[in-house]
């Protein structure tokens, strides 16, 4: 078996590297960009750091900053507009996930028109889209190294993934100093998120040669620091290594697929507006122990990758102390189950049918080592309500 590989065509990784942004951007021969970012990146200072070295080469930009954290179609539409009508050539998308997950559906329907529902999986995102260069400054989604962008339905609550080659980035500016200011929570649930992601592109039935070596990279990286940089956000080498681990997460997930924490994360997101990062976790530990009997080994290689076992320990040893460590980083990093999230129990047993649906529709499930029945996936639910 084969396995195409996507990713930037351009990374520049390091502290300081912020300050490159004007050379990306003539390395892509771009010269009229559009920030697409948030009102948090501009009060931080973050916006204006990017306008002061455009300036200082003779570029000017637009600013879009009404980007939400769980973007909706209705939230991208008036950047689109702007896109159109400014005639910008590129975007540069400053922020968490949520950001470089607008840029690019921005990119997309500034260029191509539409609907986002048009885009959705089944279909393959070939058509090329607005330059985006992405700037993360949270160390976990990935977004800047994948062509994944999932952008909800308004009127329907369904949150909508659209993949394909035609969203990767063309460039990534990977900064770790950029997340020295992001709130614990959202340190921990993004880093989870990341973790979450090299795990399930490991044991992905898309997994390869390619993507394996990302996902294990990812895993030596995340896994001894994720807690000391949600609770030390000065430590700069933990910091940065989780960032790497990070992207490399995102190769790897990005070529590899996701598998059913994330078919299963979307639908809790977009009717209860968990944050992508937390329902994951508070699914992880659950999935990965339903998940264990079809690829026992796998699952071992993910623990010895984590620090947790030496190739001395069975294959059955590694995989109890992988589903230890998992249950105990939500503890540590204060995880709520979604009985403490304040979802109402009643509302969410009235949706399970739907959940599931929803997410057996995305076809991330069907990556899983073990492919789960709609039942499967519904007493699933049940099981993580507390």
């Amino acid at each position: 078996m084969t396995q195409r590989i996507v990713m930037p065509g351009l990374m520049e990784i390091g502290a300081g590297a912020l300050d490159n942004v004007a050379d990306m951007l003539k390395l892509l021969s771009c010269r009229q960009p559009l920030i697409i970012s948030d009102r948090v990146m501009s009060e931080l200072g973050y916006v204006r750091r990017v306008e002061i070295a455009l300036a200082a080469v003779g570029l000017e930009c637009g600013v879009f900053l009404e980007t939400e954290p769980e973007p909706t179609e209705a939230s991208i539409l008036p950047a689109v507009d702007q896109v159109v009508t400014g005639q910008f050539d590129c975007l540069i998308a400053l922020g968490g996930g949520s950001a470089i997950d607008s840029a690019k559906a921005i990119g997309l329907l500034a260029q191509h028109g539409g609907q986002m529902r048009d885009y959705k999986v089944p279909h393959v995102v070939t058509e090329a889209i607005l330059p985006v260069i992405a700037i993360p400054t949270t160390a976990g989604t990935g977004s800047e190294v994948t062509r994944v962008t999932i952008i909800t339905d308004q009127d329907t609550d369904e949150k909508m993934l659209c993949m394909g080659p035609g969203l990767i980035p063309r460039a990534a500016i990977i900064d770790f100093e950029l997340t020295l200011s992001v709130p614990a929570r959202i340190a921990a649930d993004t880093g989870i998120d990341a973790l979450t992601h090299a795990i399930e592109a490991y044991v992905s039935a898309k997994a390869g040669v390619f993507s394996d070596q990302q996902a294990l990279s990812a895993m030596r990286l995340i896994a001894p620091n994720l807690r000391e940089a949600v609770n030390t956000p000065g430590n700069h080498e933990a910091k940065e290594k989780l960032m790497l681990g990070a992207t490399l997460a995102g190769i790897a997930f990005s070529n590899a697929s996701v598998a059913l924490v994330h078919g299963m994360s979307r639908p809790i997101g977009a009717h209860f507006h968990v944050p992508h990062g937390m329902s994951n976790a508070m699914l992880l530990p659950a999935i990965t122990e339903f998940s264990i009997p079809a690829s026992l080994p796998r699952y071992a290689d993910c623990a010895r990758a984590m620090g947790l076992a030496d190739d001395i320990v069975s294959d059955e040893e590694a995989v109890q102390r992988l589903m230890t460590e998992l249950t105990q980083l939500n503890a540590d990093l204060q995880v709520p189950a979604m009985s403490d999230f304040g979802i109402d129990q009643h509302r969410y047993a009235e949706l399970l049918d739907i959940m599931a649906e929803q997410a057996l529709a995305s076809g991330s499930p069907n990556n899983n080592p073990r492919i789960p029945t709609k039942n499967e996936v519904i007493e699933l639910y049940k099981k993580v309500w507390s």
